[in-house]
């Protein structure tokens, strides 16, 4: 195993009804103004903006508001998150929603207390050395960036999609309410259950610093996401089975499933990022569309690794070769995506992408990655490409 720092101070609030309770841990916080932050529709019909704003008022915290974000949340939008912020005199900013308001949140955050243009953090030009405080009030369970320093940003100009890490945008409190989930339609669910299962598959499937205890809490969420993903295609309303998803999302991506590895490889997350920023496609579906190409491509660099995850994880029969079960853990893999209706390759993504837009992808993965990504196998561009044409075969 490699040393490693574990750091999670987000206090997390979880069960029915907890959306109540937002102004009480609103308050803890200090704060003066508070920017609310979210998406479209749902979060107002389904009155929780209501009942959000209720329990502000009711602590006697002022707020403004913005909506707006989308899926792949937009530069543009933070532009004008972060104008706001400034002229209202927001400290505090609250986000209701999922990864997308949350990471915009997050990306708003840093415009407000660092100089500059916020794109360059996420252009890795220069590092943050602030952010204003972050609360949130989860209804998606997917991205796990109610517990975790990262956060994406689309920029539309060019279609770049970019990834920044950095401890100081954790958010202080995640509330999380599995009922808020239920009238999220089933590909977003799916979509969902996609993102949790590749946050911990990303730090799973590493060449080096496994520890047992770490592989045994990684296999025991992937098991039970695909479980209870299974059990949410036939009842959508399970509270249960939407619990277990909902935690699953903030552990997977809050660091302890990959305590004592190498940092993880994430290959797989930077090449669709590049599908999300050209083609606007859903995040975890992009994932699903890529994840057999990319481990068809490294498995053999890998496969104690993959071995262990088709025996422990998908429950292939120990017999054959390892090579033998590998395959089959990645084609039972992809058995279960299909069972939740998420693609597997670009076909099923609903995207055709031309060669010289195969090119342009890999080309721009690369340099996003400073030339070089991966763990399970390093990947330059050429083998970036190579994973692309797969997906685009198949």
């Amino acid at each position: 195993m490699f040393n490693f720092q574990y750091y999670t101070p987000t206090k997390v609030v979880f069960g029915k009804g907890t959306e109540k309770e937002t102004g009480r841990h609103v308050k803890e916080q200090g704060c003066g103004k508070v920017l609310i932050h979210y998406g479209g529709g749902s979060v107002v019909r389904s009155g929780l903006l209501d009942r959000v704003k209720k329990s502000l008022e009711e602590e006697g915290i002022s707020f403004t508001e913005l909506g707006g974000v989308v899926p792949n949340p937009r530069l543009s939008l933070v532009y004008e998150g972060i104008a706001l912020a400034k002229k209202e005199k927001v400290d505090f900013i609250l986000a209701i929603g999922g990864g997308s308001v949350i990471d915009s949140a997050k990306a708003i955050g840093y415009g407000v207390a660092n100089e500059g243009d916020v794109w360059d953090f996420y252009d890795h030009t220069r590092q943050a050395t602030g952010c204003l405080p972050i609360g949130a009030v989860v209804t998606i369970a997917a991205a796990g960036s109610e517990m975790s320093n990262s956060s994406v940003i689309t920029k539309e100009e060019g279609g770049v999609k970019r990834g920044y890490n950095n401890d100081l945008c954790r958010p202080r409190f995640a509330i999380m309410n599995p009922e808020l989930t239920v009238t999220l339609p089933d590909y977003q669910t799916a979509c969902g259950c996609t993102d949790i299962l590749m946050h911990t598959m990303e730090r799973y499937f590493t060449s080096g610093g496994n520890m047992e205890i770490t592989d045994s809490m990684a296999e025991g969420l992937m098991v039970t996401v695909i479980k209870n993903a299974k059990i949410l295609c036939e009842d959508r309303e399970n509270y249960d089975a939407r619990a277990e998803v909902m935690w699953a999302g903030s552990l997977s991506h809050n660091g302890l499933t990959g305590c004592g590895n190498d940092g993880g490889d994430f290959a797989s997350h930077g090449l669709e990022h590049e599908m999300g920023g050209l083609y606007d496609v859903a995040h975890g579906a992009g994932l699903a569309a890529i994840w057999g190409s990319w481990a068809r491509y490294v498995y053999l660099n890998c496969l104690p690794r993959f071995y262990r995850f088709a025996v422990n994880v998908m429950g292939v029969k120990d017999e054959g070769t390892q090579e033998e079960v590998a395959l089959k853990g990645i084609e039972a893999m992809e058995d279960f995506y299909r069972s939740i209706h998420m693609p597997t390759s670009f076909a099923e993504l609903g995207i055709t992408p031309t060669e010289e837009e195969l090119q342009t992808m890999a080309h721009k993965c690369s340099v996003a990655s400073g030339g070089a990504k991966g763990s399970a196998r390093v990947l330059h561009e050429e083998d970036m490409l190579v994973i692309y044409r797969m997906a685009a075969e198949k």
